[in-house]
């Protein structure tokens, strides 16, 4: 029998200023309890997924993120807690931002190489502008529709970048040096990404040829799920000398934030 939200949160409370606890019977065979280190914003978030999925009898889309770090508490072998970090949301089997520990002396235990699912080293950059929301405002929706045209986006979508077998290679290898030579970007920003935006020990060779050809097309698009290009403007300043650091210290700052992941390439 489905329980009601109301019922849901019996198994939940808030245990200090930064943690939740969830306990056992949350879902059936739990071997631990789960924690989720969360404030009062973002336990807001956690219990806002719990709803929905109530309201709607567990039927259709993810399971909140919460039943799956209890899912996960039920894994043999698992020890301490089942843990959400403040980034929680829903994934496919582990939620995103679900970290457990599994004794390895326990014949039992189990090893997961995907267990948050797939294509999950992806990344995000913010690029900051010298523009401010009033130079932006007249031309906001041309700039979303602008967007649009030269960004491919959705499953399957396919890039505007042109690239062959060869040149693919090149991207695995050379990373943002190969963007760089191809005008996609400035030697500057290397100063900005981890590695300077390669590593030396890439090997494309280690990629197969079925991940090479999914990736073929898709140079230079976004993909579905939570990936986004976003237009956004600095509104408060929490850390002053930090925001000094990165140049983010002046309010109304546009900047533009891009999240996405491999795509095809490394599904």
């Amino acid at each position: 029998m489905q329980r009601t939200y109301k019922d849901e949160l019996k198994f939940i409370e808030r245990i200090d200023d930064h943690t939740l606890r969830i306990k056992k019977g949350f879902v059936p065979n739990m071997n631990v309890e789960g924690r989720v280190y969360a404030n009062k914003t973002l336990e807001g978030l956690v219990y806002k997924e719990l709803r929905t999925c109530s309201e709607k009898n567990g039927r259709g889309g993810f399971l909140p993120a919460v039943k799956q770090i209890a899912n996960v508490a039920s894994l043999p072998g698992i020890v301490g807690y089942s843990i959400g970090l403040p980034d929680i949301h829903s994934g496919y089997g582990f939620a995103i931002g679900n970290m457990a520990a599994f004794d390895i002396s326990d014949p039992l235990s189990i090893v997961s190489p995907g267990g948050v699912g797939f294509d999950i080293n992806c990344g995000i950059r913010l690029l900051r502008t010298n523009l401010t929301y009033k130079d932006i405002e007249p031309v906001k929706e041309q700039l979303a529709q602008k967007i649009y045209d030269h960004i491919p986006v959705g499953m399957g979508c396919k890039g505007m970048i042109p690239v062959n077998d060869k040149s693919l290679e090149e991207v695995l290898e050379m990373g943002m040096d190969w963007s760089i030579r191809e005008g996609y970007s400035w030697a500057e920003d290397k100063e900005h990404c981890e590695e300077y935006g390669r590593m030396f020990t890439a090997d494309s060779r280690l990629v197969s040829d079925k991940a090479k050809k999914r990736g073929l097309l898709q140079l230079g698009t976004l993909g579905s799920g939570n990936h986004y290009a976003e237009i956004q403007i600095v509104d408060e300043i929490y850390d002053e000398k930090a925001a000094s650091q990165m140049g983010l210290d002046r309010l109304g700052q546009v900047c533009v934030m891009i999240h996405s992941g491999s795509r095809g390439l490394g599904h």
